[in-house]
């Protein structure tokens, strides 16, 4: 027998057409023990919590972690994971709940509820299906009459399957967490996967040429050495979710310049680009869509030389001191409550999911009850549309992606885009800049639900500060939903929406911004953005508004009479302008719930 019938388990949910080999998480180590800092003073912290992190068992008493975990240890894995060895949960909780120690930030306010899916040597059970853990765990929190975790709509995924990249075909885990997400309104922020195999880099013929090559020079040689691989650079399942959002490591960290020189043992690729890391799983993700969504600090990482003859062969080095997020970690002979090292999308995927809880928190405050009242589903999809919002492609990677692999000519920029958010999705962004209020920008948010083939129109109000000025100047809007699915068939995705063109974009002197997936690559997911922006000046009259208008197009396949939940975020922006917020902030009036319209 190869699966117990215990009832609620796979065995009784769908028939099993094949077994595939077990899944190992992706590999991820804390090295370079330190002995424990002082955390910063702390307030109360509430045990409501509203995010998940389903990982390896965590050390639930380490001094940076007892107060803000609650472990729920539902498959009895607790017991026989050794303490030494509880390295990537206890990692990926510090990050969460204190982000990068290397820069000391406020810790979350609420408890992050934990159930261990790993057990000893942070390996899965033997006698387990992946999916089958995943599955069983939401439930305990989200399903039942009595669920351990009922306000919880954030959940972290910091794992992968080595032995399943994407090649086109979505895999049991990413279509188990596409239905999770749907059925009760859980935004899974997944990992991208580590491709931490090593690759040839023609450009250098040996080690010492590598080294003192100039930081442009180097970091195009490494670019079109991994351009010349992609195929074999693809996302780990289950990050091709549809419904989730996808993290790849962005090469950012925040170590101080004394400790950075004990990493010139290897070469760093990337000395002054910002840009993704070279193990970070590339896109696209299923049906072409942009995959990764968002890239996240995942520390410098640095190369390893480790052969050489007509070129060198290079290969990523693991987290350090010199080159790493500092995280709790288990005891050390001598070191109770150490901190060491992490890398790689697993952290990144950790940033996230701790800046999905900070906007969370800034909404709280800034609305109370208001926001907290709304239904869980449509605060999930409102973070996950905030997640994405302000996410920018690198300006000086993105050239340097376009002229490496082009391709060249006349109309190739819908390719030469592909190849750009293949590396980046929608871009990266600080992290701080999601939730923080500035007077020369404005973003306005609204939730809802859409029916089959309708529309809602979203009306923005445009402050007169922004009129008669000839500097840059910009409206970016970005929506999020969750849709049903439909396995089996090729239209998996049964729900479409997207943002019609506003009308009035001549007046305001602004035109769709060439630096983002264009409306046919970004209209292939369950995220949909847009920006638009100029440089000459707007007509704005007193009183003007844009009208923005949310479609939901014809269901593929059957049709779906359901409502689905949507998220909308939009942003005016006027750099050095210190008056658009307080005048937008005058303009808002309370208003009647919007209607959708056939």
């Amino acid at each position: 027998m190869l699966i117990a019938g215990v009832p609620g388990s796979l065995a009784y949910v769908e028939p099993i057409m094949h077994i595939r080999p077990q899944s190992v998480v992706t590999g991820i180590e804390a090295n370079d023990s330190l002995a424990p800092s002082s955390p910063a003073s702390e307030p109360p912290v509430s045990d409501a919590a509203i995010l998940a992190l389903l990982d390896g068992v965590p050390v639930a008493a380490h001094p940076l972690l007892r107060r803000h975990l609650n472990v729920e240890d539902h498959f009895g894995l607790e017991p026989d994971a050794l303490v030494a060895q509880r390295v990537h949960g206890s990692a990926m909780a510090s990050l969460i709940v204190h982000g990068d120690r290397n820069r000391p930030e406020p810790p979350l306010p609420r408890q992050v509820h934990c159930i261990p899916v790993m057990g000893n040597s942070d390996r899965f059970p033997p006698d387990r299906l992946i999916v089958d853990l995943i599955y069983q765990a939401v439930l305990q929190m989200r399903g039942g009459a009595q669920p351990s975790a009922p306000w919880v709509i954030i959940v972290n995924i910091s794992l992968g399957n080595l032995r399943r990249p994407f090649h086109g075909q979505l895999s049991p885990w990413a279509r188990l967490l596409d239905r999770l997400a749907y059925r009760f309104g859980l935004l899974f922020l997944v990992s991208a996967g580590n491709v931490i195999g090593s690759f040839h880099v023609p450009a250098f013929d040996n080690r010492i040429a590598f080294e003192d090559a100039t930081a442009a020079a180097r970091a195009e040689g490494v670019v079109n050495a991994l351009a010349a691989i992609v195929a074999d650079r693809r996302l780990l399942s289950p990050s091709e979710t549809i419904n989730g959002l996808t993290i790849g490591g962005r090469n950012l960290d925040w170590v101080s310049q004394a400790d950075r020189a004990s990493a010139r043992a290897n070469v760093n690729p990337f000395t002054d680009l910002d840009t993704a890391n070279p193990s970070s799983a590339l896109g696209p993700g299923f049906a072409d869509s942009v995959k990764p969504d968002i890239l996240m600090p995942a520390a410098r990482e640095h190369l390893r030389v480790i052969g050489g003859g007509g070129g060198v062969t290079v290969s990523p080095a693991g987290p350090a001191r010199g080159a790493g997020l500092k995280v709790a970690a288990p005891p050390r002979p001598g070191i109770e409550g150490a901190e060491a090292f992490t890398n790689g999308t697993s952290a990144a995927t950790a940033l996230a999911s701790r800046t999905a809880h900070r906007i969370h928190d800034a909404l709280e405050q800034a609305y109370g009850q208001e926001f907290l009242q709304l239904q869980g589903v449509h605060r999930a999809v409102l973070i996950k549309a905030l997640l994405v919002h302000p996410a920018r492609w690198p300006s000086e990677a993105a050239v340097l992606v376009k002229r490496l692999l082009g391709p060249v000519g006349k109309g190739q920029a819908p390719r030469q885009k592909d190849n750009i958010r293949r590396f980046f999705g929608y871009g990266v962004y600080e992290a701080d800049d999601a939730v923080a209020c500035a007077a020369d920008r404005a973003t306005f948010w609204c939730v809802g639900n859409l029916g089959r083939e309708r529309v809602v129109d979203v009306v923005v109000p445009i402050p007169v500060a922004m009129g008669g000025q000839a500097r840059p100047h910009s409206i970016s809007a970005t929506l999020a939903w969750f849709t049903p699915v439909l396995p089996g068939r090729k239209s998996y995705r049964s729900v479409r929406m997207k943002i019609l063109e506003p009308g009035q974009l001549d007046g305001l002197a602004v035109a769709g911004h060439g630096t983002q997936p264009d409306m046919n690559q970004t209209n292939r997911g369950t995220v949909f953005t847009r920006q638009w922006s100029g440089d000459r000046a707007a007509v704005v009259t007193d009183g003007m508004t844009i009208t923005l208008q949310v479609q939901r197009d014809p269901d593929q396949g059957a049709s779906v009479d359901e409502e689905v939940p949507f998220g909308l975020a939009v942003s005016l922006e006027m750099p050095g302008e210190l008056r658009l917020y307080d005048q937008v902030r005058t303009r808002l009036q309370p208003r009647p719930p919007q209607r959708a319209i056939p």
